[in-house]
Formats: structure tokens, C-alpha cells, sequence
């Protein structure tokens, strides 16, 4: 099977995460192709593919805006086939209120202004990305993390991101698009594997 994954990634995460479909996917034999959104060919059309993942971070309520353009420009097509969006933030590590409301709004404001309504969502946490964030942007993070109990060592990077419920979201959405996966292997695997990547 061709499968397309398109992402847009800020500090990284999406991309590693991006990448962990990808070989998820390689592994159970299928050809995956993988796709920055800010540097893809206008050519592209996931009608020329079996199946589609698009993945994006949410930072200051928005997901990248190359991943606006792909998903609005191509919406027509990813309705046509199955597809699949993984979104990637902060409010997904918790179960704060305000922050899972404020990813509910941002998410539908997503599918409203690109007229794509995945029936197969993941909401994946994301990393707090100290080492790549200037000086500011670092304090305001740190005060965000002490506030919700996660990590204020501002000297390495503390990932969030739960492989092994991802791993399972992908291999059910392939499931579910007709394409059943080979055994796998156990959850604590898929998080020592890709936890310090």
C-alpha cells in the first residue's frame, strides 16, 4: 500500500513523529512517503496515494499555516480516500479544562477554514523543546510547565509524547482502512525505541 504523510513541525516533534509513523508503517511492508508541508511540490496530490496522514503542532492556537494550504487545497481529495490527522501539542499531555477546550476550538476552527473533517483524529503530546527555544519564549514555557507539574529543567528537552498509544492509533486506522498490520511488538518497546530519539 502508498501511503503519504505530510507534516508541519515548529521545534521537531512532528517531524520525529512523522518519521515514527513512517517507520511503523515500512516495517508492515508498505511504501510510506514523507513530506514536510512547507516543502512540498504543488504537484502533489494524495489521490496518487492509497491512504494519507497529516500531522501538525498547534502553537499560539494555530497549526502551521503550510499545513492549512496542503489540507485546504487538497480537501476534496483527502475526503475521497482514507485519511487521518495527528495533532500535536502541550494540551494534549494533560487534562487541564482550559487547555482541552482551547485544542477543541483550534482544532475545529482547523477543519472549518480548510473544509477537511477527518474521521480518525489522534491528539499527541508534544515536547517541551527548552534547548531550541530563545530566551523568552523559554521562561514563558518554564512558567507553563511548574504550573501544570512537568518539567522545568530548562538544560535538555522533556518529550511527552506517548509512542505506544500512537503506535495503536496507527495501526487501527490501517485496520480500518482495510489494510490489517502484522504482530507487533509491545508497548514498552515502542517507547524505549523512539523516547530519547
Amino acid at each position: 500500500m502508498r501511503i503519504l504523510i505530510v507534516y508541519g513541525s515548529t521545534q521537531g516533534q512532528t517531524h520525529k513523529i512523522a518519521e515514527f509513523a513512517a517507520e511503523r508503517w515500512r516495517d508492515q511492508g508498505h511504501d510510506v512517503a514523507v513530506f514536510d508541508a512547507a516543502l512540498i511540490a504543488s504537484t502533489l496530490d494524495p489521490l496518487g496515494y492509497d491512504v494519507t496522514l497529516v500531522a501538525a503542532s498547534l502553537h499560539a492556537g494555530a497549526y502551521q499555516p503550510a499545513v492549512v494550504r496542503f489540507v485546504r487545497d487538497h480537501a476534496p481529495s483527502l475526503a475521497g480516500l482514507p485519511s487521518a490527522f495527528v495533532s500535536v501539542s502541550l494540551s494534549a499531555a494533560g487534562n487541564d479544562a482550559g487547555d482541552l477546550a482551547g485544542l477543541k476550538h483550534a482544532e475545529e476552527a482547523f477543519f472549518a477554514r480548510t473544509g477537511w473533517h477527518p474521521a480518525h483524529v489522534h491528539h499527541a503530546a508534544g515536547a517541551l523543546a527548552y534547548t531550541h527555544y530563545n530566551v523568552v519564549l523559554r521562561w514563558f514555557m518554564r512558567r507553563i510547565a511548574r504550573a501544570r507539574g512537568a518539567s522545568t529543567d530548562t538544560s535538555q528537552d522533556n518529550e511527552l509524547t506517548d509512542y505506544a498509544a500512537l503506535a495503536k492509533f496507527l495501526d487501527g486506522f490501517l485496520v480500518i482502512a482495510g489494510q490489517p498490520t502484522p504482530a507487533l511488538p509491545p508497548p514498552g518497546r515502542i517507547e524505549a525505541r523512539w523516547a530519547n530519539r
